[in-house]
This record gives C-alpha cells, structure tokens and sequence, in this order.
C-alpha cells in the first residue's frame, strides 16, 4: 500500500509516523507513506498557500493551486489516480469498518487542511471522500491525518507479525476489548483472574468474550447492539 500525506507539517506527521511500528514497516519497505509539504507547490516567491475568504468573515483559506499541484504531481510520478480524503470535521466520522475499507485499498492521497479549510473547488475537482476525526475542532489535519493513516497501515499485509494482532482487540470484532494481564501473579494485593492461569484455553476465550460483553454493555451500548444484531443475523 501507498500513502501520501499533503500537509504545511510534514514534519509533524514524519514524528509519528517515522516511529515505532509504522516506522519500522516503512524502514522494511512493507509500507510506503510520503508526507509531501503543499508549500512545494506554490508558485507564490513567498510560499504562500492561503488567502482571504470571499463574503468575508475570520481566518484564511487554503488556496486550490498549491494542493492541485501537489495532487498532479502525486499522480504522474505514480502513473495513478489516488483514492483521495480531505479531513475535515465535515466529514463522516472515521470508524474500524472505515479503516478495513481503506486497507484494501492500493494507494491513497490525504489532505490536510489549515486555518478555515480549503477552497470548496478543490474538494469538489479532486477529494473522493471527507473523514472526520470526531465531534470536535482541531487546528489542522495532520492529527487525524496520522490517526487514519496509524489504523490503516497496521492492517496491511507485514506490518503487524499476524492478523491475529488487530483482530483480536477492542473495537475490529465488534465489541470493546477485554482486561489483560500480566507478571506478576499478584500485585498491591490484587490476584490476576484464576481462569487465565488455568491453561484451559475454552474457559479462557468463553470469559474473555463475556468480559468483552460486560465492558461494552456499560460503556458502549450502542456498540453491543450493533453486535447482537449481527451475530444474530449469522
């Protein structure tokens, strides 16, 4: 999979993105992820990529150049069209089915906006889809930006040890993840659960399950339902 980032902060996203796990599959050569800075493209001898809204009002707006340039460039030096993503609080809210989708995708281009966004032209010339972190306001994109690219690319084949790794967690099976442990055996007077010591690998994953159930009943009814409608659709 290819991903390539436009952002003013390139350098932001290379700090998370160049660590860790996701660093570490870039290194080997399993992921690649360009983070492109938009002020590259600009014809303006001051690099500047914003301006003024029209009608008025607070703030600047990025302009539809310095993006389209970054989006052609990102196309003929690929000989491919992206799946592109703007981020914006417009957008529908990034969710795991959101981010198994995308992971079968081959190549994708994110935008990351600044200021009051960007020149509505652009969204409706190049962007696929808008994705939004959440229900809240940040100032810029690069945060979901990385977020996305963080729970798309450990899915893709090599960059995780197995499978095994995403789907057995909070969220990807349908429900919140159950409590982990371990050493030691008992800590500030607390025992860990006599089941997970026991070795017995059908009790185990029978109240790992419940465990899930029980967490995601109090904490995320909304979730559980969705799951009880599907395992009884099965």
């Amino acid at each position: 999979m290819k991903i390539e980032i436009a952002t003013l902060f390139p350098e932001m996203c290379e700090a998370v993105l160049g660590e860790s796990i996701i660093g570490r599959a870039r290194k080997k050569g399993v992921i690649d992820i360009k983070c492109r800075n938009i002020r590259d493209y600009t014809l303006d001898k001051h690099r500047r990529v914003d301006d003024i809204p029209y009608g008025g009002g607070m703030g600047m707006v990025m302009q539809c150049d310095p993006i389209y340039n970054c989006y052609k460039a990102v196309c003929e030096e690929n000989n491919a069209k992206p799946h592109t993503i703007y981020m914006s609080p417009k957008g529908r809210i990034f969710n795991q089915q959101k981010a198994i989708e995308l992971s079968q995708r081959e190549f994708i281009f994110i935008i990351c906006g600044h200021y009051e966004g960007v020149d509505q032209r652009i969204i409706d010339e190049i962007v696929d889809e808008e994705i939004s972190a959440g229900d809240y306001v940040l100032t810029g994109g690069e945060i979901p930006a990385i977020m996305l690219t963080d729970a798309v690319a450990r899915m893709c084949k090599g960059v995780l040890s197995d499978s095994v790794c995403f789907e057995d967690e909070s969220i990807y099976g349908g429900l919140l993840e159950y409590p982990h442990y371990t050493r030691p055996e008992v800590w500030n007077g607390k025992q860990v659960p006599p089941v997970l010591l026991s070795g017995h690998h059908k009790n185990i994953a029978e109240w790992r399950l419940q465990k899930s159930i029980e967490i995601t009943r109090e904490r995320r009814p909304d979730l559980l339902e969705k799951y009880e409608h599907s395992v009884n659709q099965k």
